[in-house]
């Protein structure tokens, strides 16, 4: 715990869809007296019917904040070592949690799949983050762990086999099981007015290097369109998380000093099998917008079934130079956008936490700041599994 704080790690938004499944999770992983946490948000009554309703110990503090009310975020912010929040859309709810955790030195984690809003906090808030020593840590659910984690990890495999990284990495999806929920529908959405209001947006959302410094590297694929992977026998359709995951991946390829190297190439799709079956799903989900469509609401999401009979599996594929294929793998077991993010997150705290000197005060991604350690924490506590499948 920071010298002079009240508690180890504060969930803002625990009255929330996701912010409850977080402090589910905390409770029943951290017993009593190994973590001191609170659970935030704008109604303590919310908040006293969530910590009956998931279980929690009547002994968890809790604390009344607004995110529109400075003094109150203020107040939270000083209280904790680490905020996980996770009240968004974040361009509308979270610029002053920010902006107080970089000023007073806090470290942070969010679920934000928003680059550009992720972009103006970059802009606005690194400096005082680097002078107050705050983590600042964006993406930390399934947009985009799974994703940043898996290109870090292939890379490290890429090294120990060849010597150096891989210039080409392939991200794909080979199972996903499970739904979203009316908050990132409207984090969608909020994104979209955003872009309308402010033209300049596109810019952003379109540029695979707009979350690093300089926004410029070297040509990248497009993943835009169905296409055939012969390495791995199947066709591959766009991905829609893909616009957030490989703005994070780059960024990640940029704080880790071009680890990846200077002429690092990736894109990411959804695999959708062998021959003509193959390739008509890859043309139906490349112009499927039901997401963009759905009905649900902030607060709605999958129930705690099917969060569980959820799972997802994402494969990262490169070649040697002297064409030997490099195979690396993410799977989680539950749920990805709810089940599994909700422990990611979780860990990502606790990992910032338990490792204080891991880094500098910035605005990170997870590969960039922890790395290995939290690759440890979510195989040993969050149901994730990292694989290399070859050599």
């Amino acid at each position: 715990m920071k010298t002079g704080r009240t508690y180890d790690i504060v969930v803002f938004g625990a009255s929330g869809y996701t912010g409850r499944l977080v402090a589910e999770y905390l409770a029943q992983q951290y017993p009593a007296g190994e973590l001191q946490w609170a659970m935030a948000g704008r109604s303590i009554e919310k908040l006293t019917t969530v910590r009956a309703e998931m279980g929690i110990a009547d002994s968890t503090p809790l604390i009344a904040v607004d995110s529109d009310d400075a003094a109150s975020v203020a107040a939270m912010v000083k209280s904790t070592s680490v905020v996980i929040t996770t009240v968004g859309p974040y361009q509308l709810y979270g610029n002053e949690l920010v902006k107080q955790c970089a000023a007073q030195g806090t470290d942070y984690v969010d679920l934000s799949g928003e680059p550009g809003w992720m972009h103006d906090t970059i802009a606005a808030h690194s400096a005082a983050a680097k002078a107050s020593g705050a983590r600042i840590v964006h993406s930390c659910g399934f947009d985009s762990i799974p994703f940043d984690l898996g290109v870090y990890h292939l890379q490290q495999h890429a090294i120990a086999v060849t010597g150096k990284p891989a210039s080409v990495v392939k991200g794909r999806v080979r199972a996903i099981n499970g739904s979203f929920s009316g908050g990132t529908v409207a984090s969608f959405r909020a994104t979209m007015a955003a872009a309308s209001e402010r033209p300049e947006l596109i810019g952003i959302l379109t540029n695979p290097f707009s979350l690093t410094e300089g926004g410029s590297g070297p040509a990248q694929p497009p993943g835009d369109k169905p296409q055939y992977d012969p390495e791995l026998h199947s066709w591959s359709a766009p991905f829609f998380m893909a616009p957030i995951n490989t703005k994070n991946i780059h960024r990640s390829n940029y704080l880790l000093e071009h680890h990846y190297g200077h002429d690092f190439a990736y894109d990411e799709m959804i695999m959708t099998g062998d021959g003509d079956q193959g390739k008509a799903a890859a043309e139906f989900v490349a112009v499927d917008d039901s997401f963009a469509k759905s009905p649900l609401q902030p607060g709605e999401g999958p129930s705690k079934e099917e969060r569980e009979a959820g799972n997802y599996e994402v494969a990262f594929v490169a070649q040697s130079d002297d064409g030997q294929l490099l195979v690396t793998s993410v799977s989680g077991d539950k749920d990805p956008g709810y089940g599994s993010t909700s422990k990611m997150l979780a860990e990502a705290a606790i990992c910032l936490l338990r490792h204080p000197d891991l880094a500098s005060g910035g605005i990170w991604t997870p590969a960039a700041v922890m790395g290995n350690a939290l690759i440890e924490r979510l195989e040993a506590n969050a149901g994730l599994t990292f694989t290399i499948e070859s050599p």
